[in-house]
Order: C-alpha cells, then sequence, then structure tokens
C-alpha cells in the first residue's frame, strides 16, 4: 500500500512540510505539498489518497478546505493538523467528515500511525463498496445465452473492454443494453472505479443539465447548495448515457462539447473542471432516422459511434429463452427462497412462439408473475397468461412470422391479412396500446384503424 500512496502536505509552515515530507518518504510513500487551502485544491486530484491538512491557513482555511474536499473528493481522507488552541476545531472537523486529527507540536511516529490507518480504511472502504457493486451485478455482468448472435456478441464485448474506445449501443427496449455496459465497464481497465449511469430519457429538460454538469449554490430555485453531476462523479470511470437519443439538441451540444474538450462549467458557475471519462451512449432508436428528422446531432452520434454494437431482440435468438429461464428461476429462488417453478417441453415450445415484444425484461417479469401464483409447481400451457397462449390462436400472432417457407399461405389475400394482423399487433405494443399515436405514426384514419384491429381480434386496452 505505501509504495503506490500519494500523499498532498497542505500546510503554511515550510519547516513542517519539509519534516512531514522527509518522514513520509522514508517510508515508501509518494509525497506532494502545498502551503495554501487554494494551491492544495487545485493540486487535488483522484491519484491522491491522503490530505494531511493544516486548519490555520492563509487565505480559505482548512475547514472550508476540508469542505471543497468531501465535496468533490469523498473518498480521500483528511488528517487534520491542529495547534493546542484548535481542538474544539478539530473535533468539529471530524464530525464534517475528517479521518482524525494530529497535535502540533508533530510526533512524527504518530503522524506515520495515522497515516496508515486512514490509508487502510480508505481502501477497505473502496474494496467493500466494489465487492458490493460486482456482487450485485454478478448475474447480469454478462448476457446470457447460447446462440450464435450472443455468442459473438460477448466475443465483441471482450475485444472492446480493455479498449479506451467509446461504445454507441443500439436495441429495442428490454435487450440488455444496461448489461452489456456494465459487462464492458467490468472488463475495463478502470472497473475500480465508478460506473455512473443516467438515464436521459427519465429526466426532466429542465433538470438534465444540473444531473449531468452539476450546479452551484443559488444558480435556481431549490438549488440550496453545490452539487457534483454525473460528469465529475464519473472521473476516472465509466458514464453510461443511456436514451441518449430522447436528449434535447441544446444538451446534445453541451455533451458534445464536453466530450471534445473534456471540460464543463456547472450550472451557475464559471470555474473550468477537468474530467477523463469512457463514455457508453445507449438508445432504443434508430439515430439515422432521427439525424433525419433533424432530432439528433449528426456530429454527436459520430463522435459517440466509435464502436457500434447491436442487441438482438428476443425473437431473433429463441434458443435462448430456456436458459433465460433457468437463470431467472435460479435468481429468484435464490434471493426470495421461492420454490423452483419447472416447465415442460410443450409450454417451452409455446413461450418460443410468442414474440417477446418487451424482449428479454418482459420475459423476466413473465418468470416473477409465474412465481407469485405458481410457486414450485410445474408451468403447463393452459397456466400461461392470456397474451402468451392466445398468441398461438390469434391471427395477429399466426403471422409471427414466417420463419419456414412451407408455412406461408397459397393465397395472397391470406398471406396479406396475416402480415397486417402481425404488424398491427406489434405496432401496438410498441405504443402502448395507444391507438391515436399507432394511427398518426402509420397514416392511417384512427376509425379505420379500429376497424381493423377489430377484424383482426387485437385487442385495445
Amino acid at each position: 500500500m505505501k509504495t503506490h500512496s500519494r500523499i498532498l502536505i497542505i500546510d503554511d509552515e515550510e519547516d513542517i512540510r519539509l519534516s512531514l515530507r522527509g518522514i513520509l518518504e522514508d517510508e515508501g510513500y509518494e509525497v506532494m505539498e502545498a502551503e495554501s487551502g487554494e494551491q492544495g485544491l487545485a493540486s487535488v486530484n483522484r491519484s491522491v489518497n491522503l490530505v494531511l491538512l493544516d486548519i490555520w491557513l492563509p487565505g480559505m482555511d482548512g475547514i472550508q478546505v476540508l469542505s471543497r474536499l468531501q465535496e468533490k473528493y469523498p473518498d480521500i481522507p483528511v488528517i487534520m493538523i491542529s495547534g493546542h488552541g484548535n481542538i474544539q476545531t478539530a473535533v468539529q472537523a471530524i464530525k464534517n467528515g475528517a479521518f482524525d486529527f494530529i497535535e502540533k507540536p508533530l510526533s512524527l511516529e504518530k503522524v506515520l500511525i495515522t497515516a496508515q490507518k486512514a490509508l487502510e480504511f480508505s481502501s477497505l472502504r473502496k474494496e467493500n463498496r466494489n465487492l458490493r457493486l460486482t456482487t450485485k451485478s454478478l448475474s447480469v455482468q454478462k448476457i446470457s445465452g447460447h446462440s450464435q448472435a450472443i455468442m459473438e456478441l460477448r466475443q465483441i464485448i471482450d475485444q472492446v473492454a480493455p479498449s479506451e474506445a467509446w461504445v454507441l449501443i443500439t436495441g429495442e427496449n428490454g435487450t440488455g443494453k444496461e448489461i452489456v455496459a456494465r459487462s464492458i465497464h467490468l472488463s475495463s481497465k478502470r472497473a475500480d472505479q465508478a460506473l455512473v449511469a443516467v438515464n436521459c430519457a427519465a429526466i426532466p429538460e429542465e433538470l438534465i443539465e444540473s444531473e449531468l454538469f452539476g450546479h452551484e449554490k443559488g444558480s435556481f430555485t431549490g438549488a440550496t447548495g453545490p452539487k457534483q453531476g454525473k460528469f465529475e462523479l464519473a472521473d476516472g470511470g465509466t458514464l453510461f448515457l443511456d436514451e441518449i437519443g430522447d436528449m434535447s439538441l441544446k444538451t446534445q451540444a453541451k455533451i458534445l462539447r464536453i466530450l471534445q474538450e473534456h471540460t464543463f462549467e456547472r450550472v451557475g458557475g464559471h470555474k473550468t473542471i477537468s474530467v477523463n471519462v469512457r463514455v457508453i451512449a445507449a438508445t432504443n432508436k434508430d439515430l439515422h432516422q432521427e439525424i433525419k428528422k433533424s432530432s439528433f446531432r449528426e456530429d454527436l452520434y459520430y463522435r459517440l459511434n466509435v464502436f457500434p454494437l447491436n442487441l438482438p431482440p428476443l425473437r431473433e435468438r429463441k434458443e435462448d429463452i430456456p436458459i433465460l429461464l433457468e437463470e431467472f428461476i435460479s435468481q429468484l429462488s435464490h434471493e426470495h427462497n421461492f420454490k423452483p417453478l419447472s416447465f415442460p417441453r410443450d409450454t417451452i415450445k409455446i413461450l418460443k412462439n410468442y414474440s417477446w415484444p418487451g424482449n428479454v425484461r418482459e420475459l423476466k417479469n413473465f418468470v416473477e408473475r409465474l412465481y407469485i401464483l405458481y410457486q414450485g409447481m410445474e408451468v403447463t400451457p393452459s397456466m400461461l397468461p392470456g397474451e402468451i397462449s392466445r398468441g398461438k390462436q390469434s391471427m395477429a400472432a399466426q403471422g409471427g412470422f414466417y420463419e419456414k417457407q412451407q408455412e406461408l399461405p397459397e393465397d395472397f389475400k391470406q398471406a396479406r391479412s396475416r402480415f397486417e394482423a402481425w404488424f398491427l399487433d406489434n405496432k401496438l405494443k410498441e405504443y402502448d396500446g395507444n391507438v391515436t399515436r399507432l394511427a398518426e405514426a402509420i397514416g392511417l384514419e384512427r376509425s379505420y384503424l379500429y376497424r381493423k384491429l377489430k377484424t383482426y381480434d387485437i385487442s385495445v386496452e
């Protein structure tokens, strides 16, 4: 630990800095110095492992410096150096987040012992956090399946993860884009740093800049204090921008600038902040079409699309369904102490015939629903939910679509009607059952669309 630890000393007394430097370097530590709080804050970065901070400093005092360090680098332990009259202040500093304090005149032996304890505590805390994150994501750090598409995808992930290349993940909702992003991060050189995820579609437009870039106190109503943004939190690690296609053009322009310059200012701030992040972006939208509609910046697309990854929908890898079922059953049985479900072959066959418009996420939700209803039982076809069991009988599901040539009907009208049924059924699910939006999207009169849906026995909720 010692040979790789970097310690920053912030003290205005040169003799104290020299004494501390000498004893610490003799123990194998790398030492940096600063003679003021302002200089110390300018020198500190994530490569610093410990700060020794004097309370009384010219200009910004030690308590103010501690507050800034806690705000920007909460994982770096700080040991306060205090004079005899500063004990109460030092105790208050510990309440504010300092690791410990050492009185002047300094006992060099105590300095070494306290520094070692602080570094061990910081290392242990980081290891525990990473262990929790790793344990939480053990079951989802690799996308599951043995289909050709998934085996090729895993091979590509193994190749791109160790690089620093930015990745753009595309695919329908529920295909596992976040799992792939986490897999890339955990296999990268940044795995011991943070993976910070941002769902761009879930943050209101008026707050997204604050979420991404942070803000200063008083920059807008409700900004009662300074706040770090996601880019700062991901410094040294990976930033996952999910649903990037839902970001406004205004925010896209700011994102582009950060990606080009690696610098930004907080909302309401004037200080330039530098960051080193690897960006992984994801979207369920066709960004080429969004560019044509002028709702996504072409220059941002090419900046993000250094390494493209496209995730196949579940309907294109149905041979993975039994594997995914086993995985979800094992996971839920372990987490909730459930008695496991089982699926006979005829049930599996029906599940493979279903189109799974919600992809792997829908399959997992389906397994959770069955656990509530049939814990510990064998799931027969008659126990399947209506939307899945009906799929085999309704005209909408019959057009699922013809994977084998011999399944094609001889009659052209029948083939066209089956395609219409399949198309409308899937499009209605895509628009969450909203007939008005669907009618606008596919260019049909709403009343005519209603008649078509009724003809093909497609239920409208």
